[in-house]
């Protein structure tokens, strides 16, 4: 069977179809079987015609006078994320931001299962955390190549952080989260997702002290 081709996505959009997913499956979970985008725009956040739009890039355009079928879009979108398979994880720092990462099962439930926690601290190393049991950091090159592990997420300190991202793209890791304060230097074909909660924060805080009517748009 032939591959199909690969239609190029914007990046705005790719970030919105976690959320249309999110909305598909709890419309499949209440047993709608179809829906219109003014629906999956409301429970989205966003208007009806940038949903239209964004769905049109997987090839899904709906049927006039009835809509989305719920099923068949939640496949599609599934597919376009690559969640279709399975994509093993590793977690690196088994501190209290990385304990937390693994004691949290909804990576598992959508297909991103913790095989391995790394940590360079004698005292976690040989220790389970949800299971799993924490690794010596100097591992990880062997341990991600030999497990076939697809993402690493980086919990550390950011002192070590560019020293972490170098030992996972060393065992082949080209997907990166990284939860640590740090700009990463990575070679073009890692992808790296940064994730600074205390940016976030501060972002809210200029919200919060321009009153109510400045709140964050989506």
């Amino acid at each position: 069977m032939a591959e199909r081709p690969r239609r190029r996505i914007p990046e705005a959009t790719v970030a919105r179809l976690p959320v249309y997913l999110r909305s598909l499956v709890e419309l499949a979970g209440d047993r709608v079987s179809t829906t219109s985008s003014e629906r999956l725009a409301e429970l989205a956040g966003v208007n009806a015609a940038k949903v239209r739009k964004d769905l049109s890039y997987l090839g899904s355009y709906g049927t006039r006078g009835v809509g989305y079928d719920v099923e068949y879009l939640l496949f599609q979108v599934s597919r376009e994320l690559g969640l279709t398979q399975d994509w093993p994880v590793v977690i690196v720092g088994a501190g209290n931001l990385g304990a937390a990462l693994a004691n949290y099962g909804g990576f598992g439930d959508r297909g991103f299962p913790v095989v391995a926690l790394f940590d360079s601290d004698p005292a976690k190393i040989g220790t389970t955390i949800a299971g799993v049991k924490v690794l010596d950091q100097r591992d990880i090159p062997r341990v991600v190549q030999a497990s076939g592990v697809a993402i690493g997420i980086i919990a550390t300190p950011a002192p070590v952080a560019q020293d972490v991202a170098d030992l996972l793209a060393a065992g082949g890791v080209r997907s990166i989260l990284n939860f640590a304060p740090a700009v990463l230097t990575v070679d073009p074909s890692v992808s790296v997702r940064k994730v600074d909660l205390a940016v976030e924060l501060q972002i809210l805080s200029f919200y919060q002290q321009r009153g109510p009517n400045q709140a964050v748009g989506s």
